[in-house]
């Protein structure tokens, strides 16, 4: 028996979804060939776009399909970057974000000595949020800010719309990744931007397909009009330029139909999911006293339940888990295979030791009690086999 309680890393696929997209691959065509045929494409993948845009609360014409959040992501930042006003060099990179933000940064700060990027770190608090002053004191004279709406190791929801507020005074262009926050939290990129200036405050998001229900591949980037993002990939023009390539039909169809199921169950699985992972917690902590949630105990994704296991061994609690048919996971899936301390627990003032001996247990549509009943089971014998006592 299989008890997955990683939802965090990808969640299953919705039949909706599946269904939405084997349906699209029906139709035949190049939406952006002239003919019956590419125009039936062009009505879906259009159709789909405005579905999106429903949900996410933006104009369809800010919504650029993409192959997911670290596309979106790159595109984000590289295309702000290259787009930068003259004599602005630095980036605002708060502590703790995902490394699909932290790699594309260091790439950027790793370029020619005359393009190469200034990278402003700003902290998080011991819960993991993103320090709001120390964020806006960043931001005067900045080329672009990028930030998490909620921390995809810890769950920790930060606050986006005070975020967004602070790049839009300091006249900075703000992205924020909403891919952990997207299902679980309402998001409206037209309410986030507000009355920011062009250009500056918010003017791109990031969700990913497959953290809701779609397919792997799948996503969005959300663009204001009003912004300057140069092109990561040129040759066609499609999606205002800001992604060339024949666009995903069927991807786009499914993408928009995860979303939409995902919109009209958020606020029910908010508060079944809460209550599950509460459980798993307190369960937790029950057995093994000595464990710690780790973020803000209120204040994050509802299906999150990070835990600090002090003495135990990361890897080894996740190897004997994963025996008892638990899936679980020490930190984003995206550095899977890398024995490596999470700079999220190091960011919140915690030790190497300590960011060697957490678990990010996370919870979805498919979560039942049945799960939560399985990692108690087993947590605490797990908790002292990786332990140095029961190593000995």
């Amino acid at each position: 028996m299989r008890y997955y309680l990683d939802h965090a890393a990808t969640t299953p696929l919705r039949q909706e979804a599946r269904d939405a997209w084997l349906s699209a691959t029906q139709v035949v065509g190049n939406a952006a060939s002239t003919h019956a045929a590419g125009q039936d494409a062009r009505r879906l993948l259009e159709e789909s776009r405005e579905r999106a845009a429903a949900v996410l609360d933006c104009e369809p014409i800010e919504v650029v399909f993409t192959s997911g959040g670290t596309e979106s992501i790159n595109t984000a930042l590289h295309g702000l970057w290259r787009s930068r006003a003259a004599g602005s060099d630095a980036i605002v990179l708060p502590d703790g974000e995902h490394h699909a933000t932290m790699d594309t940064v260091a790439a950027l700060a790793a370029g020619d000595a005359a393009d190469s990027a200034v990278v402003r770190s700003t902290p998080i608090d011991e819960l993991g949020r993103i320090r709001l002053d120390a964020f806006a004191q960043a931001l005067p004279g900045a080329a672009l800010a990028t930030a998490l709406v909620a921390n995809n190791e810890v769950g920790t929801v930060n606050d986006a719309s005070a975020l967004a507020a602070a790049a839009g005074a300091a006249h900075v262009p703000l992205h924020l990744d909403a891919v952990a926050a997207c299902g679980h939290l309402p998001l409206s990129f037209r309410g986030l931007r507000g009355n920011a200036p062009p250009g500056a405050g918010l003017v791109a998001m990031s969700v990913a397909g497959h953290k809701i229900g779609a397919p792997v591949g799948t996503g969005a980037l959300m663009v204001a009009r009003s912004a300057h993002i140069a092109p990561l990939l040129h040759g066609g023009g499609q999606q205002r330029g800001l992604r060339a390539g024949t666009q995903d039909v069927a991807g786009a169809a499914a993408f928009a139909e995860a979303l939409e199921a995902a919109e009209r169950e958020r606020v029910d699985e908010h508060a079944r999911l809460s209550a599950l992972r509460d459980r798993l917690v307190t369960g937790i902590r029950s057995v093994v006293p000595s464990s710690v949630l780790l973020g803000d105990a209120d204040d994050r994704l509802p299906g999150n339940a990070h835990l600090l296991f002090p003495g135990a061994v990361g890897e080894s609690l996740l190897f004997l888990l994963d025996m008892a048919g638990i899936s679980a996971s020490t930190g984003s899936a995206c550095q899977a295979g890398v024995a490596e301390p999470s700079h999220v627990v190091m960011a919140m003032g915690r030790g190497e030791s300590d960011a060697r001996s957490v678990l990010r247990f996370t919870l979805g549509r498919s979560s039942t009690d049945a799960d939560v009943d399985a990692v108690l089971a087993v947590i605490a014998d797990s908790v002292h086999r990786a332990s140095p006592a029961g190593r000995s």
